[in-house]
């Protein structure tokens, strides 16, 4: 896909269908869903200059924005949830590493032949960084696939795991607890109406009792929520996360989200805050970030406590009037297990790495390219390979960290290629879409979640 070069080319290719008054209007939207769309895109993406890029973005949120896809916060449907009105799906949190115009354009189609209207597309913080992925980018991007394939309605974009890192915190609190904190401010001055804070990694387990234990996790988790509450666009309520129990670690309990959600409640009612709190809560019930690689490169099996995740999200609905629990790392599981968690009333499952895999082990990818990645794998991640591991484990908990270095020879694959892993993960995204219960829901959101649009600056010449 070819970027434009400057801003009055941009100016003059969008004229065809793209009144650029004092507000913008799109006069003929079937023109800009051609190549027009894929080269605004793109130039969001790549153009080196940066006001160039902000002027696409603009652009593509604006005319998305009037084509009938906007931005939103989830907050009332997850509150809905607390109150008893909804229930019997569980959300998909789709996290986009890689080929993210195509993949997101792949969730919209499933999206559109589902009548699908409750799913959230994220990226989280450590995302951000492999990924180079800044926040501004990865919501242009998705609304430009919503526009690309005729998707109307609120689209959930995500901050996923802004999470404290233990080793950072330990040498110096206050700089981590800002770098949060700065990461949350740029997300929802992009446009992420959702933001999932990960105090988490911060648990004390040494201490000897649950308050104790989670007092760091409330604290920062309180500092978080009274700032976002603060940031904020002007009569909407951003959705906000909360964690107990790092993903990975022992299995969670009704009693430490108790503690955690009363600890969250005192710390913010301490700094004189009355603002409204998570409306979900992530714990752990057996899984992994990814999966658990085994020799050979295929994935462990998994021993995810459904009771867990019963429990924990009894508790957050009927003690705290939350949506329910959240599970993390489920993308790899085996498939018979996804409809247990509408059955369980899990509020939201976070997926990723099944996808990145789908796109890695595609027959269309490039045995060039894919070797080529994991010659750089071998040479720039060689420190984080483990005692004993072989080389298909270590390639495949490392090849997330390609998609950076490797996106625009990802963008840059031949259509058909595109098209080909697209259509594969069109299929599974359906799939899941049944399995999860969010098929048919789109009325449900219209009627919970009301359409407010956020102002954006007009970058200069445009």
């Amino acid at each position: 896909m070819d970027s434009f070069t400057g801003i009055d080319e941009l100016k003059g290719a969008v004229s065809s269908c793209i009144s650029l008054g004092p507000e913008l209007q799109v006069t003929h939207p079937a023109t800009l869903r051609g190549d027009l769309l894929d080269r605004l895109v793109s130039t969001a993406v790549f153009a080196p200059d940066a006001s160039l890029r902000d002027a696409a973005r603009w652009v593509i949120r604006q005319a998305a924005a009037r084509c009938g896809a906007w931005s939103a916060s989830i907050h009332k449907l997850y509150m809905a949830r607390g109150r008893g009105e909804c229930s019997g799906f569980t959300v998909p949190a789709i996290n986009i590493r890689g080929l993210t115009y195509d993949v997101a354009r792949a969730v919209f189609r499933a999206a559109r032949t589902g009548d699908t209207g409750v799913l959230i597309l994220e990226i989280a913080r450590s995302e951000i960084g492999y990924t180079e992925q800044r926040p501004a980018e990865y919501i242009a991007v998705v609304m430009a696939a919503a526009l690309k394939e005729g998707f109307q309605g609120p689209i959930f974009v995500q901050g996923d795991h802004f999470q404290f890192r233990p080793t950072s915190y330990a040498a110096d609190p206050a700089t981590e607890t800002q770098a949060v904190l700065d990461l949350t401010r740029e997300a929802i001055e992009a446009g992420f109406l959702n933001i999932d804070i990960d105090a988490s990694t911060l648990v004390d387990l040494s201490q000897g009792t649950l308050d104790e234990q989670q007092r760091v996790n409330y604290e920062r988790a309180a500092q978080c929520t009274a700032e976002i509450r603060r940031l904020q666009p002007d009569g909407i309520d951003i959705s906000i996360g909360a964690e107990i129990g790092e993903v990975g670690k022992k299995n969670s309990t009704p009693e430490e989200l108790c503690a955690f959600m009363d600890g969250l409640r005192r710390a913010l009612e301490q700094a004189g805050s009355q603002v409204a709190g998570p409306s979900k809560i992530s714990v752990q019930s057996g899984t992994s970030h990814g999966g658990i690689p085994l020799p050979d490169g295929s994935i462990a099996e998994v021993k995810l406590d459904f009771d867990t995740l019963d429990r924990l999200s009894r508790a957050a609905r009927e003690r705290y009037g939350m949506a329910g629990a959240v599970q993390h790392g489920a993308s790899t599981l085996p498939d018979e297990l996804f409809d247990r968690f509408p059955q369980v009333e899990t509020a939201e499952i976070h997926l990723a790495t099944g996808f990145q895999n789908m796109i890695y082990s595609h027959p269309a990818f490039p045995a060039g390219l894919k070797a080529e990645i994991e010659a750089h794998l071998h040479q720039a991640h060689a420190g984080e390979r483990r005692p004993g591991q072989t080389d298909e484990q270590f390639i495949y908990k490392a090849r997330k960290k390609a998609f950076g270095p490797f996106k625009q020879q990802m963008w840059d694959l031949d259509s058909d290629i595109r098209e080909a892993i697209g259509a594969c993960l069109e299929e599974r995204f359906f799939s899941l879409f049944g399995q999860l219960g969010v098929r048919g829901t789109r009325d449900l959101v219209g009627r919970l979640v009301t359409r407010q649009d956020v102002s954006m600056r007009r970058p200069s010449g445009i």
